[in-house]
């Protein structure tokens, strides 16, 4: 279909042209009408037509200097005047300015118009011909090279013009798709490409897209007949040609190179992907329709989906896209990052060692965007955004000169999550083990190797069921040794350690003002609430109602002695309390 957009500043002359003529019948389809140039002008910006049939007497911007922006800005666009008057100044200056006729409105009948509007369609399709021409001739003297196949596809895939004239002749000319008759476009996306390239330069994110190209090709076998092009932010599209042949067999063939593709990318590059099949077309010319069909399926859902349908004279995958684009960018605008609150809420979570509220947030935020694929740029924006903020609150813990700031967890294995629920397993994962690390260098102080693990178990299992016995089981010791050992460098027996570690972390939680004492006295481990108040008030001084209401006094009179070092003036600080 031809797009044609009506400017007029008259309703009943619009009228009268919108029903003029059965435009579908006659290959035509109206896209729009303004009523003066400037608002003409937008809408061309935002969805090139191929034809505007423009009245020369307008208020604000008049037709003829609409017809020379148009010629200016869209050269492509082939413009029709309609005027009242028969005025050969404004005759001569609008075909000056490359209109394809000047029609007078009291003259205008159905033939006449139907006659302009072929004669415009005639010269679309001479200047198609001629690009098409152009780039076969490039392509000839280049002698057909992989790069120029694939930027050819491209240049069918996201070309603005709605026809493509020629394709054929240039593919059969030089062996490409020979004797094909029938073609599917897929879409392949690299699930986690955002986030694994974040990090990369311009080189290593080309090499990464050259690497992933060059398998897929190997995999699919010569160029001719099967040609996977990357297309941008990892997304790639795969065009395979067939002869006469099923629809059952193409898709079979097509579903089993597609689950090869995805074995050898997770096999050889860790890497996970989703892909989506494009309806069957009989002509290259609607290559891009057939792509964009794989693309509206892939940012549906992340399953595969096959459908056999010949569409003659498709839109081009660019202008649907779009629609799909305004889809995704509503869901986008509802939440497009982390929100200040939740920034500060992990922040906080993290420095108060509150595993349950990060699990918590993670929970929550995941469940704000499960609606979207999970390739798409808000989840993976999102996802980054956590991790940055754990690696900030790793490195703030430690000089930037430690050899420590690198052994972070590894985002390799982002590369796996295949849905949602996995990515939020993945996010928990990386959380945990950045808990373990920090805990780790939480420790300070000349303690033996025992004494040390022992501690980083009481840290890492406090919340739950905790012994002196369960501690030597793990280390390999004789529990009555490491009573002996324990006491010995903290100056603490192993349960006053325990427990002062719990009312640590039970005490900031009590400032996050997140929980109820009867929540954070399970939390940090204590099997009954009571003996949560009678511990607390033991080390602090105060109950934790008290801790909770007296925020001066807290911070005046309650000493917590620093748990992590043995050191005498700690002791002294300890015994006083």
């Amino acid at each position: 279909m031809f797009q044609v957009l009506l400017v007029d500043d008259e309703p009943l002359v619009r009228h009268n042209l919108w029903t003029l003529l059965d435009w579908a019948d006659y290959g035509f389809e109206l896209c729009g009408q303004a009523h003066n140039g400037l608002i003409a002008l937008t809408m061309i910006e935002q969805s090139p037509p191929h034809i505007v049939i423009i009245d020369v007497d307008m208020p604000e911007m008049n037709g003829v200097e609409l017809n020379r922006e148009i010629k200016k800005r869209f050269p492509w666009i082939k413009t029709i005047m309609l005027s009242s008057y028969d005025d050969y100044d404004y005759v001569r200056d609008c075909l000056n300015n490359g209109s394809i006729d000047y029609l007078l409105k009291h003259r205008l009948d159905d033939s006449t118009l139907l006659n302009i509007l072929n004669k415009a369609v005639l010269e679309l399709q001479q200047e198609d011909r001629l690009r098409e021409k152009h780039v076969a001739e490039r392509a000839e003297a280049e002698k057909l090279n992989p790069e120029v196949i694939r930027h050819y596809l491209l240049y069918l895939l996201k070309r603005r013009m709605k026809e493509t004239y020629g394709s054929e002749d240039f593919s059969q000319k030089d062996n490409l798709y020979a004797h094909a008759s029938r073609y599917v476009a897929t879409a392949l996306q690299i699930v986690p490409f955002l986030l694994l390239t974040e990090s990369f330069s311009d080189v290593q994110t080309n090499g990464l897209v050259q690497q992933v190209v060059e398998m897929m090709q190997q995999g699919l076998g010569d160029i001719h007949e099967r040609t996977a092009v990357y297309v941008e932010e990892g997304r790639y599209v795969i065009v395979f040609s067939f002869r006469e042949r099923s629809e059952q067999i193409m898709q079979r063939e097509i579903d089993g190179q597609l689950r090869k593709i995805q074995h050898v990318l997770e096999l050889f590059l860790n890497l996970q992907c989703v892909t989506a099949v494009g309806h069957v077309c009989t002509s290259l010319s609607q290559l891009a329709s057939s792509y964009c069909s794989a693309e509206s399926a892939l940012d549906g859902s992340s399953s595969k989906t096959f459908s056999s349908y010949t569409v003659p004279e498709e839109s081009p995958c660019l202008d649907k896209h779009s629609s799909d684009k305004r889809s995704d960018e509503f869901h986008q605008r509802q939440r497009v990052s982390l929100t200040i609150e939740e920034h500060k809420q992990l922040l906080m979570s993290i420095e108060r060692f509150d595993k349950q509220g990060v699990h918590q947030l993670i929970s929550s935020i995941i469940a704000s965007i499960e609606h979207l694929p999970i390739h798409s740029h808000t989840v993976q924006m999102i996802v980054s955004e956590l991790m940055q903020t754990g690696d900030k609150a790793w490195k703030s813990c430690l000089p930037s000169t430690d050899p420590a700031v690198a052994n972070l967890p590894s985002r390799s294995e982002l590369g796996r999550m295949r849905n949602m629920r996995e990515l939020e397993q993945g996010l928990q994962s990386f959380f945990s083990s950045l808990f373990h690390l920090l805990n780790q260098h939480r420790v300070v102080g000349s303690y033996s190797r025992h004494v040390t693990q022992a501690i980083h178990f009481i840290l890492e299992k406090y919340p739950g069921y905790v012994t002196l016995e369960l501690a030597a089981n793990v280390i390999g010791l004789n529990a009555s040794y490491l009573s002996r050992i324990f006491k010995e460098e903290t100056q603490r027996t192993f349960s006053e350690y325990l427990n002062r570690v719990r009312i640590d972390e039970g005490c900031k939680l009590l400032e996050s003002g997140r929980y109820s004492i009867k929540e954070i006295s399970i939390q940090v481990g204590f099997t009954t609430h009571n003996y949560f108040f009678k511990v607390f008030k033991e080390i602090t001084g105060l109950t934790p109602q008290a801790y909770l209401s007296n925020p001066g006094k807290r911070k005046n009179n309650i000493k917590l002695p620093d748990l992590h070092s043995g050191n005498d003036a700690d002791m002294n600080k300890t015994q006083n309390l």
